[in-house]
């Protein structure tokens, strides 16, 4: 029985449709950062013993060092754009790395840390860190959690 060239416009028209429709939520999820969501970073423990493996986690050692607080526990992001994307802080708010660059002249990478500690209350806290390296040193530009 042949197909009607009506039916057979609307089949094409409707395969069209599926195959648009799942390109652009699937750009979206990637532009969103759901591609980064899917990459887990384990924890690591910093205390006495840990060998820092940048300047950052240096900095976060000695500062823990000098408070009393080790261990503490960091989950290093790096400059993962999707994690960046998703970083809430007092400063800034899902910033890209063109409004990092415009804000804070020099700038020549950035780091995003969490970092978990019990504070001196027995308390555990956790915090993610925005690292900045401006002008040859590394700086803490905000402090916040990641959203979504």
């Amino acid at each position: 029985m042949p197909m009607n060239k009506t039916v057979k416009w609307l089949i094409i028209f409707l395969v069209f449709d599926a195959i648009a429709i799942g390109g652009y939520f699937g750009l979206r999820a990637l532009r969103s950062g759901g591609a980064a969501a899917g990459k887990e970073v384990a924890w690591v423990i910093i205390d006495e013993a840990y060998v820092p493996k940048n300047d950052v986690e240096a900095f976060i050692k000695t500062d823990a060092e000098n408070r009393g607080a080790l261990p503490v526990h960091i989950r290093n992001y790096g400059s993962d754009p999707g994690i960046l994307g998703r970083f809430k802080g007092k400063k800034y708010a899902k910033p890209g790395r063109r409004t990092l660059e415009m804000l804070n002249q020099g700038l020549d990478d950035y780091m995003i840390v969490d970092i978990r500690y019990k504070s001196e209350n027995d308390r555990e806290v956790t915090r993610t860190m925005l690292y900045l390296f401006v002008k040859g040193a590394w700086i803490v530009g905000d402090t916040g959690e990641l959203i979504g």
